[in-house]
């Protein structure tokens, strides 16, 4: 086979194309105009997680039931409590998990499936209030909800229009949607975010500085009134090294870094070397600084704009408490996959 045969896309894969694409359109069209009916009841969910003192329940059979599960995670990670219960298991006692003080955000396309509504009289005896995302007001499940979040009469992407997909894919946007807007409402930080994602990348990358630097006895400190060859002498520590020298002024603050790069710079500019030059004269100012707070993302975003290698840490008072170096970095960050 010639390579201009090889090269020749078979028509069946430029239908598989054309259908896989206009499934995607389709989904992303009903997702740009749910977002523009989004109205006042949209708020009055918000409003009603937000005053919630417990849990938020999230309910779904089948696919909305898969979709819930999804908002559930999101809820929990973005700082609200939020439990996942499946109607069916509900009725036959988990409908016990249910407290007064938890609010029912119940899925449903049609808004009439039975094993969701057979929860609701208990539900409301209780007096546990019920947001709904449903496709219209006019359902049985909208009928008995507090508050209905309408998706309208969506078409499945489907070619028979029967499988969940525009209207499953609107529910998740829109329980994305609350989880968020709820989450930036009760001022959720990103230390908060990190505190619920402690495993793998995304918790290595929001951990405080505090937790990654190295700590004050493995960098090293010299007094910026020594001359560069006793900076140089002085100031070794063990265990790995760091390609900048702190250098503090009579208070103990940070008075300036003196790096390989400025040392380099200095061989090049003397003659004799300069090693006796006064280190305050030829270090580096002012360096940037980052408290041990700082997420380590921004730290990664900050040396890689800076095209710097190492960052002091330093408290409220400038007086250094460790170093961030780029040497480091590169062995925390998780590899990306490679392509096979």
């Amino acid at each position: 086979m010639g390579a201009a045969a090889q090269r020749t896309i078979p028509f069946s894969h430029l239908e598989q194309l054309r259908v896989g694409r206009e499934t995607i359109r389709q989904e992303a069209e009903a997702l740009l105009n749910l977002s523009r009916k989004l109205d006042a009841s949209f708020c009055l969910a918000v409003e009603t997680i937000l005053s919630c003192e417990g849990s938020v329940i999230v309910c779904g059979m089948g696919k909305a039931g898969l979709i819930g599960k999804k908002i559930t995670a999101t809820f929990s990670s973005t700082g609200t409590r939020s439990h996942f219960l499946h109607p069916a298991e509900a009725v036959h006692g988990d409908l016990g998990c249910l407290h007064t003080n938890d609010v029912i955000l119940a899925l449903s396309n049609s808004g009439e499936t039975d094993e969701l509504l057979s929860i609701l009289p208990t539900v409301r005896e209780m007096g546990v209030p019920v947001i709904s995302i449903t496709a219209t007001s006019q359902s049985s499940l909208a009928m008995q909800s507090d508050v209905v979040i309408e998706l309208g009469r969506l078409k499945e992407a489907c070619p028979w229009g029967l499988a969940p997909s525009t209207s499953t894919t609107a529910m998740l946007a829109v329980g994305d949607a609350l989880a968020l807007v709820v989450s930036e409402a009760s001022g959720f930080t990103p230390a908060g975010f990190a505190k619920f994602h402690p495993g793998g990348s995304l918790g290595q990358k929001l951990k405080p500085v505090r937790e990654l630097m190295r700590s004050l006895d493995q960098v090293r400190v010299a007094s910026d009134s020594l001359t560069v060859r006793e900076v140089i002498a002085q100031s070794a520590r063990p265990g790995r090294r760091s390609g900048a020298v702190m250098l503090l002024g009579d208070g103990g603050q940070l008075s300036g870094i003196f790096t390989d790069s400025d040392l380099a710079r200095l061989f090049e500019s003397r003659p004799d070397g300069g090693l006796e030059e006064q280190v305050s004269k030829v270090m580096t100012r002012n360096p940037l600084t980052v408290s041990a707070s700082a997420v380590f993302s921004d730290i990664i975003d900050l040396l890689a704009e800076r095209k710097i290698s190492e960052i002091p840490v330093v408290n409220e008072d400038r007086s250094p408490v460790g170093m961030i170096d780029i040497t480091d970095i590169i062995s925390w960050v998780p590899a990306e996959p490679v392509d096979s």
